[in-house]
């Protein structure tokens, strides 16, 4: 009985101090020259309204307290961490409370293959969600990917976002491209049909959709997704049904910010 008091005791201390370690996390301040980096290197950041850009800077502040990014081969900078922040945050900014089932990102040197190498062949890999065991609840990006993302601002792909917008496709329990808590109920059908009829627009050469979409509804989902944030302008102009369904899907859309949460 002494024993298991005292175990209860270590717990109720070990809970408590975890609590208070993470609201002083919490209160630390971003760095000062993190806006900065957001302006010079977030187009989607630039495109916000003052009060915007703030809450941007918050949410990107709690997820870099929370998440812990490492480099594998590599060292992490402050741009490094803006822009791994950045990617979580972007497909989640139309939502006022959500937190990843994520610990930490590990950043690759380059690109890798199944096995996490970064040289032999097969180094084809540009980002990863791990599924269980030793990478649960971890992501792997290869770092130059993680840049190009944001550095082309004209193209329709972002690395970063691709792998936060399949954690968002995982939450309801599966990684299969429709997020069934993020739709109305009614809306999910049309949706897959819209995907289906998409895939194959991409397989018959009518889509400047990045063919890698028609590798399941998963990875259309999240290359679509990558469309809808990076070039809004031409996926709104070349498939305006998928950019009426994705601006359902995240409560937001990115031609007008001044509307995004509402």
């Amino acid at each position: 009985m002494i024993l298991l008091i005292s175990v209860g005791v270590l717990l109720v201390g070990w809970l408590g101090w975890r609590y208070l370690n993470q609201k002083k996390q919490d209160a630390l301040p971003l760095p000062v020259n993190y806006p900065q980096l957001l302006d010079e290197h977030v187009s989607y950041y630039r495109s916000l309204s003052d009060e915007k850009k703030k809450l941007f800077e918050e949410r990107v502040n709690h997820f870099l307290h929370h998440i812990r990014i490492e480099g594998v081969g590599t060292t992490v900078d402050d741009l490094d961490k803006v822009l791994v922040a950045s990617s979580a945050i972007i497909p989640i900014f139309g939502f006022d409370d959500w937190y990843y089932p994520l610990t930490n990102v590990l950043l690759y040197e380059d690109r890798f293959n199944t096995d996490f190498q970064t040289t032999g062949d097969e180094r084809n890999i540009l980002g990863m969600v791990g599924e269980g065991g030793a990478l649960q609840s971890t992501m792997v990006l290869s770092k130059p990917a993680l840049h190009e993302g944001f550095a082309n601002e004209t193209s329709k792909g972002n690395t970063g976002i691709h792998e936060f917008v399949h954690l968002i496709d995982k939450v309801d329990g599966s990684t299969d491209g429709s997020p069934a808590y993020l739709l109305e109920k009614d809306h999910i059908k049309p949706w897959l049909q819209l995907i289906h009829k998409s895939i194959n627009d991409i397989k018959a050469n009518h889509s400047d959709i990045n063919p890698y979409g028609i590798t399941n509804e998963a990875e259309f989902f999240a290359v679509v997704s990558e469309y809808f944030f990076k070039r809004p302008d031409l996926l709104q102009e070349k498939h305006p049904e998928l950019f009426a369904r994705l601006e359902e899907i995240f409560h937001q859309n990115p031609l007008e910010q001044d509307k995004t949460l509402g």
